[in-house]
């Protein structure tokens, strides 16, 4: 009978053990997720210094945007936290839209062999940060359908697994993401 007890305790603490271990690799997993980004925004925040400079030489009386974008930069790094991060990083993108749009009414500016090379190098790394927020989130899911899974659930909280906030656009970008764009001829 004590075998059996003695048996069953230890049964209960190699799987408590297990549990912990695959708790402390997700929780690992959402962080290597979350610097992924951080990789992905460093390069990005890289770019628009020269993206902007580019951009001065053609047009140097569109301030206002050119001063928006380097704001909206500097925001977006000063931001902590997947939800800060992610409505700097949407202010941001608002504002890179409207300095690529300047290359439409600038065809010099369109046809600069440098303003080419770094929109395509934008647009990469508008991929890859995609790529990188999807995994970030989908790790996230993970985690958090985990720590709230049984067992896990009994002692997760006790000893510091608590949810992670998904990289969110928030409910205000994603009601202008929702309405259809019109095309007009």
């Amino acid at each position: 009978m004590e075998w059996a007890i003695l048996g069953i305790v230890v049964v209960a603490v190699l799987y408590a053990i297990m549990v912990y271990n695959g708790l402390v690799s997700l929780r690992q997993r959402v962080n290597q997720a979350f610097a992924d980004i951080d990789v992905q925004l460093k390069q990005r925040h890289d770019l628009i210094p020269n993206l902007v400079e580019t951009v001065k030489g053609y047009a140097a009386h569109e301030r206002g945007t050119l001063d928006a974008v380097v704001q909206a930069r500097n925001a977006a790094l000063g931001a902590h936290g997947p939800a800060q991060q992610a409505a700097a990083e949407q202010a941001l993108s608002g504002a890179l839209g409207r300095l690529i749009a300047l290359a439409e009414a600038y065809p010099d500016l369109k046809a600069n062999s440098n303003f080419q090379q770094l929109q395509v190098d934008l647009s990469d790394i508008e991929n890859k940060l995609a790529a990188a927020r999807r995994f970030f989130n989908n790790a996230v899911s993970e985690y958090n359908a985990a720590i709230q899974a049984f067992p896990a659930v009994l002692f997760a909280a006790s000893f510091g697994f608590t949810q992670r906030e998904f990289f969110d656009v928030g409910e205000t970008a994603r009601q202008q993401l929702d309405i259809a764009p019109q095309v007009k001829f």
